[in-house]
């Protein structure tokens, strides 16, 4: 049977189990929307601009595994998905862009809003093709998802011009394979089993792709059958729950906070899914840091681990070479089964004879200074009173999405995540813009969660437009605005620097007016008191809230900066 290409590119996408495709369709797409029309198993999600489509596409993926897809016209509705595309990419989340083009084998209106955006999109994803034959359709769509999927997962693009849209094809789709990823070879399971059997002090750190699933079980397994600590990065959050025992803290700061002190006293550190794009919790060196005077590193440099510090690196691929990261042992496959044959192995050596004092007393000090500003009374509100009082108001799996800002370090060294990807955080692109959209999409893969974006308020005004999608579709959300009426991280830094204050306020709306223009419930707090009250509020009541919610950022500078730092180079 004859179909044309347009209804087999939709078949296409239902064999890959595609339920939403988020996007603004063109001109261009029209071909496509007719025959998405008449799909049973797919949802259009019209969104009000392409970022917010990609950005909820990007973290579908990275909810699900599955690939996430979008849809955009050319031109303009292509080049809106870029920023989208280096989101999924960099942050390892299976993503398909899907554009429309002018026809290619006729020119209807010379070059009119035409560019290359196969070109453009190369250097930004894994892979980007534009479909020159119905007949292609099947195996492009095929090997697009597998590529998106496979890790490490990221964005692929695929774009359909109008007249192979038009075309038809007596082909059909390529049914899905299965694949099993391979295991780690044993005799690295063997020297990774007899390092950290006779190791002193071994520390776990779990990094970005460590966050998965089945590795997140596998690693709560090791950490209770070993009792060896462990620390997160910011993209490693609740893999392990962070109320256990062993959680020795998230490595929010570059350098110089209590975690890092966990991760000096370590002779030998178990590396899982490290991934270069995010700031690393530690540096190799040679002999650096235990030939000072002070075994500690300095203010300025995250950790540094001497020359006796070994490093295994258990991870999906080979370590990349670098001047600061050289492990002296890889482990390479399959992390879930390489952290079950390694638990299993340790199991079996009874000449374990680990210390783990003084990461435990470093432990005391840090919990104990997360636990400080907790029932700050200040108004406007102090970013340890603001996150304490929201973990209070969220359950276990309840989903806190942020979008990029000061605060976003707040939450990574001071909200304890108790399952993984419930704070939702970006550490590789760390665009603004992705708080709101994001939320969006976790709600649609767990519509019986609570679900809450934290924005900063210049963050939330660059898709602050979805909120008429989110309120279209009958979304249970909330969105906390924190409302400094500046663009408060890069203040920050300016003072870090030491740079005049100068350049980087602006106003607001009036944000409980916006929101009731849109349909949505808008509740601005009025004192620290109050903040726990409209949280309550928010979260059982359905609809989609918004709260204004001043926040002091003060202190910022003096204690990320400086305080912690001298705290903590006294214990």
């Amino acid at each position: 049977m004859m179909l044309k290409g347009s209804d087999l590119f939709v078949k296409a996408l239902e064999n890959e189990g595609v339920e939403y495709i988020f996007g603004i369709p063109g001109e261009e797409n029209l071909d496509f929307l007719d025959s998405l029309s008449r799909s049973k198993k797919i949802r259009l999600i019209l969104t009000r601009h392409e970022q917010g489509a990609g950005f909820m596409a990007a973290v579908y993926g990275r909810l699900t595994g599955k690939t996430g897809v979008c849809i955009a016209t050319l031109g303009p509705g292509a080049t809106n998905f870029t920023t989208c595309a280096a989101y999924a990419q960099l942050g390892g989340m299976p993503m398909m862009m899907i554009t429309g083009q002018k026809p290619v084998k006729k020119s209807k209106q010379g070059r009119f809003q035409i560019l290359d955006v196969v070109e453009m999109m190369k250097p930004i994803t894994k892979y980007a093709q534009q479909l020159v034959a119905a007949d292609n359709i099947p195996s492009r769509v095929r090997e697009a998802f597998r590529i998106a999927e496979q890790e490490k997962p990221g964005a692929v693009h695929l774009e359909l011009p109008e007249d192979i849209a038009d075309e038809h094809s007596d082909e059909l789709p390529i049914p899905v394979s299965s694949v099993r990823r391979s295991v780690a070879e044993n005799k690295s399971i063997i020297a990774a089993v007899e390092k950290i059997a006779t190791a002193k002090s071994p520390i776990l750190v779990v990094g970005a792709g460590g966050n998965r699933k089945l590795t997140s079980n596998m690693l709560t397994e090791f950490v209770d059958s070993t009792g060896i600590p462990f620390v997160s990065t910011q993209l490693g959050k609740g893999v392990i729950d962070e109320r256990h025992p062993l959680f020795m803290g998230c490595a929010a700061l570059s350098a110089s906070d209590y975690v890092h002190r966990a991760v000096e006293a370590a002779d030998l550190i178990i590396n899982v899914g490290h991934d270069v794009i995010e700031k690393p919790p530690f540096f190799m060196a040679h002999g650096t840091a235990r030939d000072h005077e002070s075994s500690h590193s300095s203010d300025d440099d995250p950790v540094l681990v001497s020359e006796s510090t070994q490093v295994i690196h258990v991870s999906f691929s080979p370590a990349e070479v670098d001047p600061v990261y050289f492990p002296q042992l890889e482990v390479i496959g399959d992390i879930a089964n390489a952290i079950w044959q390694i638990k299993n192995g340790l199991a079996e050596r009874s000449d374990k004879h680990w210390d783990f004092s003084r990461m435990m007393e470093v432990k005391t000090f840090h919990d104990k200074n997360i636990a400080d500003g907790c029932n700050d009374p200040r108004f406007p509100i102090y970013p340890q009173r603001l996150v304490a009082d929201i973990r209070k108001a969220m359950p276990d799996d309840g989903m806190i999405c942020l979008d990029n800002g000061v605060y976003k370090i707040w939450f990574a060294r001071n909200y304890p995540a108790h399952e993984s990807n419930t704070c939702m955080l970006d550490n590789a692109l760390a665009t603004m813009g992705a708080g709101l959209p994001s939320a969006m999409a976790s709600h649609l893969v767990y519509p019986d969660r609570k679900v809450m974006a934290v924005c900063g308020d210049g963050g939330f005004m660059m898709n602050s437009q979805e909120l008429e999608t989110a309120v279209r579709l009958k979304m249970n959300i909330t969105c906390l605005i924190l409302n400094d009426s500046s663009y408060g991280m890069i203040r920050w830094k300016q003072a870090n620097m030491g740079f005049e204050d100068w350049g980087l306020e602006y106003g607001n709306p009036d944000f409980i007016k916006y929101a009731e223009s849109y349909g949505a419930i808008g509740h601005r707090v009025n004192s620290s008191e109050n903040l726990s009250k409209t949280l309550e509020t928010c979260l059982s009541t359905p609809g989609v809230h918004l709260i204004d919610c001043p926040v002091d950022y003060s202190e910022n500078d003096a204690i990320l900066n400086d305080r912690i730092k001298e705290d903590s180079s006294k214990i």
